[in-house]
């Protein structure tokens, strides 16, 4: 399909555009549709999907349902590698100007909101001290995430207020932050501001108990399709070892049942409840930026509505 212009555009660099809302909302359908009207390509920003192999359970759209737009960004690491914002901040970017340059759109989508903020926001990284790494790390694993959990809150409350207490591996970055800087984790969290004012964040907008029903459908749907069996192989690939991989959510739950941990059903409820929980904290996220042009899931006019945002961007 020939692009389509988009109404009241000047002429100018392509806009960047970021789907995003929680997961089973209907993100990726709507960035397939921006990206063929738009002439451009869909730029993965859930870190899950950076993984080789973990298909079934991060819902990666299989190539034949691409619709020949190109992606980029899925399938770069193996699951034995940790994935950073950071690192990923930097291959966002990149990807992101390659395509602007040569006049694509880029289309964001994925569910991990700090990778999105951290690729649209002006966001610069503190440094690292391997040492107080390597301590704080030591020491999460004798006392656990909770203790680290707590530390934390005692010196950056805000900080702790936005990182889950089983977190463990988030809380020692920001103790470590706090530290090294000797200022709150938050303080260095993105601002509200773009990187480039020719950018937009579409939402889409669903209501809790259609999203919950999506949800456990989609979970069965996963399971249905052999999420059992990618998880088994994973683990030989050394997913249990991987720090971010083996945090995924459906794949924990599974790991657990091959352990003989869980029952079958109680993994896949299990996936159901905290697929849930995660879809609420993302959209607690996004709904907190004011920026975002939300959009009805079911309306049919989704797309138009979108397309109309981007045409009022400007390079």
């Amino acid at each position: 399909m020939a692009p389509t212009s988009i109404p009241g555009r000047v002429p100018g660099r392509a806009p960047v555009v970021a789907v995003v809302g929680a997961t089973a909302s209907g993100k990726t359908a709507l960035s397939l549709d921006l990206a063929e009207r738009l002439g451009g390509e869909v730029v993965n920003t859930d870190a899950m999907q950076l993984y080789r192999g973990m298909d079934i359970g991060t819902a990666k759209v299989p190539e034949a349902e691409r619709r020949g737009i190109p992606h980029h960004l899925l399938d770069r690491l193996s699951v034995r590698e940790p994935a950073t914002v950071a690192e990923f901040q930097g291959w966002a970017r990149a990807t992101i100007a390659g395509l602007r340059d040569a006049g694509r759109v880029p289309v964001l989508v994925g569910g991990s909101a700090l990778y999105t903020r951290a690729v649209l926001d002006r966001f610069e990284f503190p440094g690292t001290d391997e040492a107080v790494r390597a301590r704080l790390e030591a020491e999460l694993a004798e006392q656990g995430p909770a203790a680290l959990h707590a530390r934390l809150a005692g010196v950056d409350p805000e900080a702790a207020a936005r990182i889950l207490v089983g977190n463990g591996r988030r809380t020692v970055r920001a103790l470590e932050v706090v530290e090294i800087t000797g200022r709150p984790f938050s303080a260095s969290l993105p601002q509200l501001e773009y990187l480039d004012p020719a950018t937009l964040q579409v939402g889409v907008d669903i209501d809790r108990p259609t999203l919950d029903a999506r949800i456990e459908q989609r979970v069965d749907a996963m399971f249905a399709a052999g999420l059992v069996g990618e998880v088994a192989r994973l683990l030989e690939e050394g997913l249990a070892e991987g720090r971010t991989a083996s945090r995924a959510i459906g794949y924990v739950e599974v790991a657990a049942y091959l352990a003989g941990e869980l029952s079958l059903d109680e993994a896949r409820e299990r996936t159901v409840v905290a697929t849930r929980r995660f879809a609420r904290r993302q959209d607690a996220w996004f709904r907190k930026d004011p920026r975002v042009v939300w959009v009805r899931h079911d309306d049919p006019d989704r797309v138009a509505r979108a397309l109309e945002a981007v045409g009022r961007v400007r390079a």
